[in-house]
């Protein structure tokens, strides 16, 4: 499905909500995701309506891309249906404030999954997700491995892209701690170039692109980046500038884009990927939500779930590819 044809989808949700048709129940749990087409966010959405349905919840799923009025649209649309509880992973992270005040005016329950959000307070919103610096962390380790066994650390040669998106907070954590600890590992400043991209493929492509041919002298690529997405992307430009597979460590943060080429048997640059699951999230945000409501007990203030690290072998025994 492409981007308009995606977010018309969405706004036809949105305008269901809103009229009461369909979706409006005494038991329904609404989950709104930013880039919901990604294969991660599927996933959570899977998670997410699996346990509500195993807790006699009806789930509904929008997704608002990346447009932050759309989000705020769909809080209130879902609101005014009669949602008794919600999740949202917000495309932009500003929005925090006003999507708790809104939760909290119609007394339901609000979590934020995957990104972080305050209140208008400051105060943190029950939280689903991952750690972030954990999760940079095992991935910078990883590829700090990956290119002193290559015996790259000493290459005049060598380059690390660093894909990030710099507004939101939790890709700072992940791309801030990969390069933390790749310095540990021997790597050093100069060999750090940064792209901001917007959590997109397409965009990290395009990103990519013109910083890899401003840099003539790098013949070997490391790649990392806040999610899978960005490090495909930035894969995809070195293959267009010419570079091979073997000149280039990409180390993937999801997996879902990593697996691909795996499964396929394909000469790719990704050499290793940290397995996130969306389904282990949703499942958790739904169950979450699910204990506040029936037992009047508070969310808890932040539910992490476990992350491994996965290559062209270990990933069969350990993640389904999609």
């Amino acid at each position: 499905m492409n981007f308009r044809n995606t977010l018309t989808a969405s706004v036809m949700v949105a305008a269901s909500l809103a009229s009461g048709t369909a979706f409006a129940q005494d038991k329904l749990l609404v989950a709104i995701y930013k880039s919901g087409t990604q294969q991660y966010f599927i996933d959570q959405a899977a998670g997410f309506t699996k346990a509500a349905k195993e807790l006699g919840y009806k789930a509904q799923i929008i997704n608002v891309e990346l447009d932050s009025n759309l989000a705020i649209s769909a809080v209130s649309d879902a609101i005014a249906a009669g949602a008794k509880a919600m999740a949202i992973t917000a495309p932009d992270q500003a929005i925090g404030p006003a999507v708790a005040k809104a939760a909290a005016a119609a007394r339901i329950p609000l979590i934020a999954t995957d990104d972080p959000l305050k209140d208008g307070t400051g105060a943190d919103v029950p939280f689903a997700g991952f750690d972030g610096v954990a999760m940079g962390t095992k991935v910078g380790n990883k590829a700090g491995e990956l290119l002193a066994a290559a015996g790259w650390l000493n290459d005049p040669g060598l380059g690390v892209l660093l894909v990030t998106v710099p507004t939101v907070s939790v890709c700072n954590d992940r791309t801030n701690a990969q390069k933390a600890r790749m310095i540990a590992s021997g790597v050093k400043e100069k060999n750090f170039i940064t792209v901001a991209y917007d959590g997109t493929t397409d965009v990290s492509l395009s990103a990519s692109g013109p910083v890899i041919t401003a840099h003539p002298g790098v013949t070997k690529w490391v790649v990392t980046s806040c999610n899978d997405e960005g490090v495909l992307g930035a894969t995809n430009a070195l293959k267009n500038a010419g570079i091979s597979a073997a000149d280039v460590i990409a180390v993937g943060l999801g997996a879902y884009e990593a697996c691909r080429p795996w499964k396929a048997g394909l000469r790719t640059g990704f050499k290793a990927a940290l397995y996130i699951s969306g389904v282990d999230v949703g499942d958790a945000a739904a169950r979450a939500l699910v204990n506040a409501l029936e037992n009047g007990k508070p969310l808890p203030a932040k539910t992490v779930a476990n992350t491994t690290i996965v290559d062209p072998v270990t990933y069969k025994d350990i993640m389904p590819c999609p």
